[in-house]
């Protein structure tokens, strides 16, 4: 298959009209047909593909940096009476079982980035449905603060994937149905089994959507709730904006390279070796520096790295199982880019995105489904936000040697800040059955911690010596690769996310699972399954037995 980029930018959208009147922005979705990411299907009825949301991802980006005067964002269509028929069946029939589940995952990711604009910087968001919204197309309305629907008796909101294609709604529409919206069980199971849909005031009724009006009135409502949300955001519209260039990697078979990042593939091994740099010296410490800087700024630049190097494993090197994770670089600078972010965040825009990125871009570490060990050896920077890390990891390994000492540190990162979809810090996720251990860790803030501290701390999970430390990590990687990835991926997902539970982990441990699963029923995709059998006149067989 050939790869797939994960970097675009308005002026090259084929499926996305992205407008601005005042402080809102209109995200128009006009899916080309004829322009799908790979061959072999069409993209009809504003149905989506994973490049129409590697688009939308990108805008959601930028309003977040590009645009701070955005207030409102109001998400609708441009074609008549259809709002958006869902991912495409044709692309997911032809797709292989971990493309579809991948492509699940990013648009569940694209989804809560969606959500976020409201939680974390006080963009309201709108989704004028002016027609056909089923499946998907419902579950990207969902995602949005207030949905508005034409009551003209054509336009519906639908989850048809139960009654029709034998699978569930793969981005999170079963769970906002009923956890985000609250709609009574009853009538989301009602909902889920009904392919056309509920349409008009039932709709409203069963609080699926905030409000029906007649075509008549439609626009004028739409404009009245954009400015009610305009007149009560909480952003700030007096910044400057920052431009996000482009970051012009260069991708093999074997390598991602970066400016900051880079990732050596072991394709037999099924290995990768993902190796951060960390900041120099010369980094800024003041908000007008750090804009000044910009695009090159590392705590920004590096973590978009990281980001891209994520998504193209995930995509385009499929049978890499296991990931180790380095860094190289001076501690001392990575605590003192961290300070700075913690001394401007609340003061400029621009800081507070970047440490709000860089906890997005960590919390798709933490559901990546690779293995993932950390190995801090001698010019290693595991220190603050590089530490974060090493505690997304499933082990650490760390180099017991007095004569090349290696150490780790905290920050104030590493404390109510970059949070996981629990709503925890890693310290506090590592530590769940300890929660005094993370208190006592406060007070270790800017030490540089040897490996028998670490250790005792409980901040690494070993620390070989220098006799030992080739051949531990040797047997552990080869241990490693040698399980069955189905098991590790459901048992690492398991163990990566205890605590309480939310919205975003029940979408990622739940329905990721459950969808795994059923992806490979022949109830669905089998010769007679019902994905299989979309738009074919025969009809679906299915093995009645539950299990």
């Amino acid at each position: 298959m050939e790869r797939i980029l994960f970097e675009t930018d308005p002026d090259r959208y084929k499926h996305w009209k992205l407008e601005f009147d005042g402080a809102t922005a209109i995200l128009q979705m006009d899916v080309q047909e004829d322009q799908p990411l790979h061959d072999g299907y069409v993209l009809k009825l504003n149905s989506y593909d994973l490049g129409v949301d590697i688009e939308l991802a990108d805008a959601i980006q930028r309003l977040r940096f590009e645009h701070p005067e955005v207030k409102t964002l109001l998400v609708r269509s441009a074609k008549d009476r259809i709002f958006c028929s869902g991912a495409n069946i044709f692309m997911l029939g032809l797709s292989n079982h971990g493309f579809k589940v991948n492509f699940c995952k990013y648009t569940n990711e694209t989804r809560l980035y969606l959500e976020d604009l409201v939680e974390e910087i006080g963009v309201h968001t709108v989704c004028a449905v002016n027609g056909v919204c089923a499946g998907g197309g419902y579950e990207l309305a969902l995602a949005c603060e207030k949905i508005l629907l034409v009551d003209d008796g054509n336009a519906a909101v639908s989850l048809p994937e139960t009654p029709l294609l034998a699978v569930l709604p793969g981005t999170g529409g079963l769970t906002r149905v009923v956890d985000k919206r609250k709609v009574r069980r009853d009538l989301a199971d009602v909902f889920s089994t009904v392919a056309e849909g509920i349409r008009g005031a039932r709709a409203a009724k069963w609080n699926l959507v905030d409000g029906v009006y007649p075509r008549s009135q439609f626009e004028d409502r739409v404009s009245d709730q954009l400015q009610r949300l305009n007149e009560s955001s909480s952003r700030n519209d007096g910044n400057d904006p920052i431009r996000l260039e482009p970051l012009g990697g260069t991708y093999t078979d074997t390598t991602i390279e970066h400016r900051f990042v880079r990732v050596e593939i072991q394709p037999e091994e099924r290995t990768a070796t993902l190796v951060l740099q960390g900041p120099g010296s010369d980094e800024p410490t003041d908000a007008a520096g750090m804009r000044a800087k910009s695009q090159d700024l590392w705590a920004f630049r590096a973590f978009r790295e990281l980001d891209d190097a994520l998504l193209h494993l995930r995509f385009n090197h499929p049978t890499v199982g296991l990931l180790l994770l380095k860094t190289e670089g001076d501690p001392e600078a990575v605590l003192r880019v961290d300070a700075a972010l913690v001394a401007e965040r609340d003061k400029d825009f621009f800081v507070r995105e970047i440490v709000l990125y860089m906890r997005r871009v960590l919390q798709r570490l933490d559901i990546t489904a690779r293995s993932l060990f950390a190995i801090l050896e001698p010019g290693s920077c595991f220190h603050g936000s590089l530490l974060e890390l090493a505690l997304a990891s499933d082990r650490s390994y760390m180099l017991d040697d007095p004569d090349n000492v290696v150490t780790v540190g905290l920050s104030e990162l590493n404390f109510d800040v970059l949070k996981t979809h629990q709503g925890l810090t890693r310290l506090e996720t590592r530590f769940y059955g300890e929660p005094n251990q993370v208190e006592e860790l406060r007070g270790r803030i800017g030490e540089a911690l040897e490996p028998e501290d670490a250790d005792e701390l409980g901040l690494v999970t070993f620390i070989p010596d220098d006799i030992d430390w080739e051949d531990e990590i040797r047997i552990a990687v080869e241990e490693r690769v040698s399980l069955s990835p189905d098991a590790l991926t459901g048992m690492e997902a398991n163990l990566r996310l205890p605590g309480p539970e939310t919205m975003a982990t029940k979408i990622f441990g739940r329905l990721s699972a459950w969808q795994n699963w059923i992806f490979t029923r022949p109830n669905s995709t089998g010769e007679s399954g019902a994905l299989t059998l979309y738009g074919k006149p025969a009809r679906a067989e299915f093995d009645w037995r539950r299990t």
